[in-house]
């Protein structure tokens, strides 16, 4: 059976979030499921302290980090996690169909995988990667997603995404009727943002920003939070958020 946490727009700091996961553990609890980086508001979890937590209870930790690789600097095993997956065609922008997973070499020999493998040393991680006949150009576009990340240089891109970030949250702030639902403070978010209007749905706002001011949003309206996903790229330009930050001016009056 599973509970869930939900974790706060804006935590007081980290000891909030992990004592919200630790609250949940009861004892037949086997793992803990948790986001690197939250995919609906961009925040990013102390991974490494409720890794920690968890362990101490004899609880192991599997992390989503669907957004994380190739959009900010971190060190994976320095997370102490036991398992940690990741979407390479997200901010890595390697082709559709590419995943990251990481496992604890100690973990390895307790997992089986879904087909059977004709590696049988049951500590070999391949064993879990059984792909039959696919497409190669997928997994060779990986290594040219690499060298475009490194052609940029992953801190340097990590910089570009926060500072564009905050450029639209500090320009909407003080704005009436608008709701920043991620956290200010650098290390909890990086690229991807959120922000609300307390006069409009999230679904009617991300239509009207994209009938009436050509910006593509997304829609978020569960658990608690009720905004549009903003996500800007390395690409886009301070003149174009500029228009959504008008854009936003705009419905905010409505």
């Amino acid at each position: 059976m599973q509970d869930l946490v939900s974790v706060p727009n804006h935590p007081k700091d980290d000891d909030e979030i992990v004592a919200l996961y630790e609250s949940k553990i009861k004892a037949n609890t086997k793992m803990i499921m948790v986001c690197h980086m939250i995919n609906i508001t961009g925040q990013i979890l102390p991974i490494r302290k409720i890794c920690d937590m968890a362990h101490s209870h004899g609880v192991e930790v599997l992390v989503d980090g669907a957004h994380c690789v190739g959009h900010f600097d971190f060190d994976l095993k320095a997370l102490n996690c036991d398992y940690y997956g990741s979407s390479l065609h997200k901010w890595l922008a390697a082709p559709l169909g590419n995943g990251l997973l990481y496992v604890d070499t100690k973990r390895i020999a307790q997992l089986w995988p879904l087909l059977a493998d004709y590696i049988d040393d049951p500590n070999n991680i391949l064993r879990l990667n059984h792909l039959g006949t696919h497409p190669a150009y997928i997994t060779l576009g990986i290594t040219d997603a690499i060298h475009y990340l490194n052609g940029i240089g992953l801190k340097r891109k990590e910089e570009r995404l926060r500072l564009l970030r905050t450029y639209w949250m500090n320009a909407l702030k003080d704005t009436p009727n608008v709701i920043i639902n991620t956290p200010w403070e650098p290390h909890r978010a990086c690229g991807i943002g959120n922000i609300g209007l307390s006069n409009l749905t999230p679904v009617d706002m991300a239509q009207r920003l994209l009938n009436e001011h050509g910006i593509f949003t997304v829609a978020i309206d569960y658990a608690n939070v009720h905004g549009c996903r903003i996500t800007p790229n390395v690409f886009t330009t301070t003149a174009e958020l500029d228009r959504f930050i008008d854009g936003v001016k705009a419905l905010a009056q409505v």
